[in-house]
């Protein structure tokens, strides 16, 4: 059986993706729900989730690719797909980086929800057409100025002046944790795998000056 967590701030929502996972599989069984990240930190150790299936409804702020990379990274290892109502509103890039493997927009049929749960627990990775449409425009017209943003130039810019990770931290009031977050981006962003050429890029954009 494939184990699913459900994780929705609704408890109405949480109920409803529950039932529709319970109901249209004889392969998926939920092992546990959660109102927040929070809570799925603390219960997905124990639980062990093959799949998290996350309503993010009203609830994209950055603080929460975030936290599902520190889940990630620092507690369990997670096949993720988030149900989200407004394609804009999400940043794409950021989103598979924290380990999403699956995006469904909120209108999303009941068999397109399990067919997506059983896929991402064979490994694969699911986005609906509109949002690879979406994410096909944004390449076209995002440049490497546009999308850093402007605490990304800020560990960019320390970069530059030769400080490590934890003097970073120190120096924005941030994690480590964090900090490598916020380099993961970068690195990303600029099409870079090292410090010193995420400096020398962002020297050449005009984004930091030595």
């Amino acid at each position: 059986m494939i184990r699913v967590m459900v994780v929705a701030t609704s408890p109405v929502v949480r109920a409803g993706l529950s039932a529709v996972v319970t109901n249209n599989s004889t392969t998926l069984t939920v092992v546990g729900s959660a109102s927040d990240l929070d809570v799925l930190a603390r219960e997905v150790g124990q639980l062990q989730p093959d799949v998290v299936l996350l309503d993010l409804s009203g609830n994209l702020q950055q603080s929460v690719w975030e936290k599902l990379l520190f889940i990630q990274e620092e507690q369990y290892p997670l096949g993720i797909i988030v149900i989200v109502e407004e394609l804009d509103s999400i940043d794409l890039e950021m989103a598979l980086r924290s380990g999403v493997r699956g995006m469904l927009p909120s209108i999303s049929t009941e068999s397109e929800i399990v067919a997506a749960v059983e896929a991402i627990a064979f490994g694969l990775v699911v986005l609906h057409p509109d949002f690879l449409e979406l994410l096909s425009v944004r390449e076209k017209v995002v440049t490497p100025v546009q999308s850093l943003t402007p605490r990304e130039i800020e560990v960019l810019g320390m970069l530059g002046s030769g400080l490590g990770n934890k003097a970073i931290a120190k120096g924005l009031h941030i994690s480590e944790h964090t900090v490598k977050f916020h380099l993961s981006s970068i690195f990303q962003k600029l099409g870079v795998s090292t410090r010193t050429e995420a400096v020398a890029v962002g020297v050449r954009l005009g984004l930091i000056m030595l």
